[in-house]
């Protein structure tokens, strides 16, 4: 480990000394130095998370995953059964982030309460899911964009090839890079923005939908029907467990509510983080959660044939709104919709930039000496940012099918959410016995901890499951390759994070 990390020289004047000096001596006391410019507030904190969970893109996008699978139902009970697993797997990390507030995040976390190793592994699902996720994100932002805003400019969309979606896809990710280049004052200023734009086009797209829905439909809702196979559009082979269909339409909402881990990938850039970083993932996930809910709902109500909706398949929600909201106001939603999912991929690369830089910090990436670099001018890991960038077009280029990109990335992520507290559940009290401000009970944790772990044993059948074959093979790649890169040397020389105990 460098002694550089403990020079605090880079903490630069005009920084509200009065207000970050806690927040410094704290990333001290773990071994590293204040290298990021730390001006984020707490709601600039949540607002990155709220940006990268974004309604208006998982919650529109993936639509088909969970009305094709159980019908109505997926918005009236399912969403809330997968919001409310997503919230027990928050409040586990929000606890751990409380008492370890660094740009590592989960891999910091993993290797203090689970040892390097642990940690190690931790790091490569989380980069490795937020990559996936962010380039899925800018696959759906380009095909929002070609297919219901690009037409109002006389774009067709029916002559655009896989080619044209290689280089848009491009240009919105190396756009998003380059205003991440000009440093987290740019991001925040954007991310802040987003967090209001999510809040006003979910609430008039909410409200447009429920004033043309009838006030019979309610019981849509509580429906459960097996639309799998030709019955949903193909979405979802056939099946004739209802349950599993029931499992299956949980994507939906899992998909959606993913990415508030970025609340502690900027764990250096806020201030107050002990506190605002637990109350900025909590935040996004439960306003996130019900925003979404009532969204969701509003889109079944408002179907003038749910059995019509389904057969629809991807195109679902397209279908929707020309029987909606054909006219002007649909096509100012899109514009918004489309935004919000822009600025969903540029917050993306900011949190995945931030895990980036604190692994490489760490060694723990090729080329970690470049990768852990700060810019002394913007004060923001430039190399990571671009690198980042680079590695979402590739693996873009890999997977253009855009439910390929949704379920591995969600697979890497949820494993990388609960290494952590499934570590913390075992050094709870023994090696771990400093907490943060936020803190949950130790029975309390536990019983949580083994929900969280237990749930994504599930998600990560759930994942796999066809159409989503190529999740499981990237899934088995990506374990045995750790797991002999490990044992080939990685554990002779990678030493982790300088702080290894609670």
């Amino acid at each position: 480990m460098t002694q550089q990390r403990l020079d605090n020289s880079s903490a630069g004047p005009g920084e509200n000394e009065g207000t970050t000096s806690d927040d410094v001596q704290l990333l001290q006391r773990m071994g590293y130095a204040q290298e990021l410019l730390r001006r984020m507030s707490g709601f600039s904190n949540f607002a990155i998370s709220f940006s990268i969970i974004c309604i208006l893109a998982g919650g529109i996008t993936s639509l088909q995953l969970g009305l094709s699978a159980v019908g109505g139902a997926a918005a009236g009970i399912v969403w809330p059964v997968g919001v409310g697993f997503c919230l027990i797997v928050a409040l586990c990390m929000a606890q751990i982030a409380s008492a370890f507030p660094t740009a590592g995040g989960l891999y910091h976390w993993s290797s203090i309460l689970g040892g390097k190793g642990w940690g190690w592994a931790a790091a490569w699902f989380n980069l490795g899911g937020l990559i996936f996720v962010s380039a899925a994100v800018n696959v759906g932002t380009y095909q929002l964009f070609v297919n219901f805003v690009g037409p109002l400019f006389g774009l067709e969309s029916t002559k655009l090839t896989l080619m044209h979606q290689g280089f848009g896809v491009v240009l919105i990710t190396g756009s998003q890079a380059l205003l991440n280049h000009f440093g987290i004052r740019v991001t925040t200023l954007l991310t802040d923005f987003s967090g209001y734009l999510i809040f006003v086009v979910a609430s008039v797209l909410t409200l447009a939908m429920l004033l043309a829905a009838r006030s019979d439909h309610l019981g849509r809702l509580f429906t459960f029907t097996n639309f799998s196979g030709e019955l949903g559009g193909g979405v979802w082979p056939e099946r004739g467990s209802l349950l599993i269909m029931f499992l299956l339409g949980l994507m939906w909402p899992i998909y959606t509510i993913t990415g508030y881990d970025a609340s502690a990938h900027t764990s250096e850039e806020t201030v107050h983080a002990a506190r605002n970083v637990p109350m900025g993932i909590l935040r996004s996930v439960y306003l996130s959660g019900l925003f979404g809910w009532v969204m969701v709902c509003s889109f079944v109500l408002a179907m003038p044939s749910v059995e019509e909706a389904v057969k629809q398949g991807e195109n679902v929600f397209a279908w929707l709104m020309k029987q909606v909201l054909p006219g002007t106001v649909g096509n100012l939603l899109w514009v918004g919709i489309v935004l919000a999912n822009y600025l969903c991929g540029l917050a993306c690369i900011t949190s995945t930039s931030r895990m980036t830089y604190a692994f490489a910090r760490d060694g723990g990436l090729p080329f970690s000496r470049a990768l852990r670099s700060v810019s002394a001018k913007r004060r923001s890991p430039v190399v990571a940012i671009w690198t980042v960038a680079a590695l979402m077009i590739l693996s873009m280029l890999y997977a253009p099918a855009y439910s390929t990109l949704t379920t591995a990335g969600v697979i890497f992520l949820y494993i990388s959410y609960v290494m952590p507290t499934a570590a913390g559940f075992f050094a709870y009290g023994r090696s771990w016995k400093r907490m943060g401000p936020f803190s949950l009970k130790e029975r309390a944790f536990k019983i949580l901890a083994i929900i969280s772990v237990l749930g994504v044993l599930v998600l990560v059948w759930i994942g796999v499951q066809p159409p989503n074959q190529k999740a499981l093979v990237v899934t088995s790649i990506t374990i045995g390759m750790l797991l002999l890169g490990w044992w080939l040397g990685v554990r002779k020389v990678f030493q982790g994070p300088p702080v290894m105990s609670a």
